[in-house]
This record gives C-alpha cells, sequence and structure tokens, in this order.
C-alpha cells in the first residue's frame, strides 16, 4: 500500500543548526548522505534534510513510498498530476516529483531493495 513515509524539510540555511536542533531536541541520531544531506533512518516515517541549494525546496517534500514507481508515475500523471522532475536514481532508491491540483509538491520513490 502507498504510504507517507518520508518527509524532506528545507535546511539551506542553516543545515547544521536545523540537524542539531532536532538531534537535541527529540533525540533523533541523522546518517550522512554527503556534506548537505541527512536523515533519520528508523523505518517508520523519516525526515530528511535537505541542505543542498540547488536541489531544496522552499516548503516541507511529503514523499510517498510505492512498489513499482513506472505503475505510480503513470498513474500520476492519468490523474492530472504534473511532473515536476522525472524518475531519477539517488542512494537508496529512485523517485520523481509531481504537482498535485492544489499546487502542492510531492515526491514518490521506490527502494532500491
Amino acid at each position: 500500500m502507498a504510504r507517507i513515509d518520508y518527509v524532506e524539510l528545507p535546511s539551506v540555511t542553516a543545515h547544521e543548526l536545523t540537524r542539531g536542533f532536532y538531534a537535541k531536541a527529540f533525540g533523533w541520531t541523522f546518517t550522512d548522505y554527503g556534506p548537505d544531506y541527512a536523515a533519520t533512518t528508523s523505518g517508520d516515517v523519516d525526515l530528511g534534510l535537505n541542505g543542498q541549494p540547488s536541489e531544496a525546496l522552499a516548503a516541507p517534500l511529503p514523499v510517498i513510498r510505492v512498489d513499482d514507481l513506472e505503475a505510480a508515475f503513470d498513474a500520476v500523471m492519468k490523474s492530472g498530476g504534473i511532473i515536476a522532475k522525472a524518475i531519477f536514481s539517488f542512494p537508496g532508491g529512485r523517485r520523481f516529483h509531481f504537482i498535485d491540483p492544489s499546487g502542492s509538491e510531492l515526491a514518490v520513490w521506490q527502494t532500491a531493495e
């Protein structure tokens, strides 16, 4: 079943401060994926902090996990979603971004497993 299992927050202006805040406030531990990206890896609903100026959005990015990325891509397009980023690979899987009818941007991902 497709469900939101990840939320990515922009942290461009204060990446290390943001990471430190969540670690101190909630005791969350982060895995680094380069100097500008860190994420929790609890396996429930995880949080990513995107400090990459060229990639981070201005708003939180809900991410939906699916078993078949291509089928989800086709379903989003057929349902009227606008593709914001075509399917691309990243450490751990592949994903795409879309804009829903209200203008919200979301991502859909499939694990590399």
